[in-house]
């Protein structure tokens, strides 16, 4: 597999260095649950919270709607909810990638009807460009071209969630 690198490690923990400090501050005095959308977005979120200078509870959500494709089907599930009283915390719902926004809007929909405090999102990579559900995202990390991308938690064929950083996977 051919890949270029698009964002270092160093860019990546630079970023949530920074988006820690940020959330730290927005959350001051309130009762945060990040919730983490599983499987991409674990590496993030535990480097995420670690820089979460507040009392946080953390909770994750498994959802699939990509398989082993290289886009998403566009039919987002739910595989693990929780069960958590969320009108008792202030939601703060991560996830690696914002691609066509279809599993974040589903996820917020799904979170909303349980009435949290407040409800904001975080994402590490934004592609707006492929875009087909309306959403916003409250935090985010790097906006990206419309690229397959692997690494730091995104996966390629189920494998490079464990490089440490963002890379393109180019055409053989």
């Amino acid at each position: 597999m051919k890949q270029q690198v698009l964002i270092t490690a160093d860019e990546i923990a630079a970023k949530v260095e920074e988006m820690g400090a940020r959330i730290s501050q927005d959350y001051h005095g309130k009762n945060l649950l990040v919730i983490s959308l599983l499987r991409g977005s674990f590496i993030f979120t535990a480097d995420l919270v670690r820089h979460i200078h507040i009392p946080v509870a953390i909770e994750f959500l498994q959802t699939s709607s990509y398989g082993a494709e290289k886009v998403s089907s566009g039919q987002v599930n739910i595989v693990t909810p929780f069960n958590k009283e969320l009108s008792q915390y202030d939601v703060l719902l991560v996830d690696d990638i914002l691609d066509t926004g279809c599993t974040m809007k589903t996820v917020y929909e799904y979170i909303q009807k349980c009435k949290p405090k407040s409800l904001k999102t975080c994402t590490l990579l934004d592609k707006p460009s492929r875009r087909v559900a309306e959403i916003e995202v409250d935090y985010k990390g790097f906006i990206i071209e419309d690229r397959f991308v692997a690494g730091y938690g995104l996966n390629y064929g189920e494998h490079y969630r464990n490089t440490p950083y963002i890379f393109e996977v180019l055409p053989e």
